[in-house]
């Protein structure tokens, strides 16, 4: 049986997500902007037209901006996130078995159902209608062509959103991946893609029929998988459990630049605080923490210092507490006055299952609070983050993100709910 393996992608997702509550915005040219009002990271078909390009510095885009009357806003995560959670929960309605493979992506294998492009078009129409965000289908045998077959869907009108690669003849699809660049494969990257060109790869259907032993011992044998993918033949499976990260980083770009201690200690503590999260949301618990900071590396005409230090914790843990107690140890170690630093951090690494804990029976081991930390996420999870929070994070405002045009959290926030 050929599999229906199908990818629900996003139109625009940060676009779109700005538009649900501003009906006004449609058809109007506009960009979402990264941290710090820095790049382009999500344009409306409008600004696609007018030659914005994904990741360009948003300084080199104001006089096209001006003379379009180009609408940039700062990012709101708070509000993508929530709703990226409300399409991904539709998704998970029509099958057990699916991949949620980022905020505004999601694998679904529709093998064995009747009526597939009947039920692509319910999908399509249900995620619009109860969200209000516009989704594009790509439908193959495999997860590469299933991403071709939406890269398909979303570039021809002809398609209304939905590609099913599995509907071609053998020859229609020949015809097809010869007329694609091999640098539109899942993977498959500009430095890749060079490689592969002057080994004479240059379109998919190059990559799909090409020698399999030369193509092992000149790439490697994730090269090998894509081409057999291209052919038909999953060798990528959808992970219905989002493997547990091998090491959390939680790090900023200041919007201004800081030069205080007591500043660094507040956003040291910020990031302590969502990196611990993350780790007790997976059930782990890491043993060593690095903090890092760096002044900015653009402005030669200033000194720099980018001190970095890890140290091994006493025991593994996933207490805010804790490791911040260790995270301002190492801050106040670096920390250097009189210089201008612009983005700090820490990495929090070596972890592990917290079922998995050696205890040193020399060293007397420290409760580690899970029933307080239990609590403050029930907390923060109920009531909205940073409801409860460690007591030196979130007091200085001065390394937050310059965010000048950033919209209400219309979802999460029971003060920005418009009202009519």
């Amino acid at each position: 049986m050929i599999r229906n393996i199908a990818l629900v992608d996003c139109n625009n997702f940060y676009v779109s997500c700005e538009r649900i509550f501003r009906p006004d915005l449609i058809k109007i040219p506009i960009v979402v902007l990264s941290n710090n009002d820095g790049c382009v990271v999500s344009r409306s078909n409008e600004a696609k037209a007018l030659g914005i390009k994904m990741g360009q510095p948003w300084f080199e885009c104001k006089t096209l901006a001006e003379k379009h009357n180009i609408l940039a806003l700062s990012s709101n995560y708070p509000l993508y996130a929530d709703i990226s959670n409300r399409v991904m929960n539709i998704l998970k309605s029509y099958s057990p078995i699916y991949q949620v493979y980022s905020i505004d992506e999601c694998f679904i294998d529709l093998t064995g159902m009747p009526k597939t492009r009947e039920i692509s078009y319910q999908i399509r129409e249900r995620v619009i209608r109860w969200t209000g965000i516009p989704v594009c289908i790509g439908i193959g045998p495999t997860k590469t062509l299933s991403k071709l077959a939406n890269l398909i869907a979303k570039k021809h009108p002809k398609s209304k959103g939905i590609f099913n690669y599995n509907d071609l003849t053998k020859a229609q699809q020949k015809k097809i991946l010869h007329q694609l660049p091999v640098d539109e494969v899942w993977g498959i990257g500009r430095k890749l893609s060079a490689q592969l060109k002057e080994s004479g790869i240059k379109t998919i259907e190059d990559l799909r029929t090409a020698h399999i032993p030369t193509l092992r011992k000149k790439f490697s044998v994730v090269m090998e998988k894509t081409q057999r993918e291209l052919q038909g033949v999953a060798c990528f499976d959808l992970e219905d459990i989002t493997p547990s990260k091998k090491q959390i980083i939680s790090s900023r770009s200041f919007g201004e630049s800081v030069k205080d201690i007591d500043t660094l200690k507040d956003a040291i503590s910020t990031f302590v605080a969502n990196a611990s999260e993350k780790l007790r949301s997976q059930n782990s618990h890491a043993s060593v923490i690095h903090v890092f900071l760096k002044t900015n590396r653009f402005r030669t005409d200033q000194p720099q210092y980018m001190p970095s230090v890890a140290i091994r914790l006493p025991q593994p843990t996933n207490n805010s507490l804790t490791i911040n107690l260790w995270g301002n140890h190492i801050l106040k170690e670096i920390f250097k006055p009189h210089y201008l630093y612009k983005k700090a951090g820490i990495i929090l690494c070596e972890i592990s299952p917290t079922c998995f804990k050696q205890i040193d029976w020399i060293e007397s081991v420290p409760s580690n609070g899970s029933k307080l930390m239990t609590t403050l996420d029930h907390l923060n999870k109920r009531f909205g983050r940073d409801t409860v929070k460690i007591s030196t994070s979130g007091v200085h405002k001065a390394w937050n993100m310059k965010q000048e045009s950033k919209s209400p959290n219309y979802t999460t926030d029971w003060n920005s709910i418009p009202r009519v």
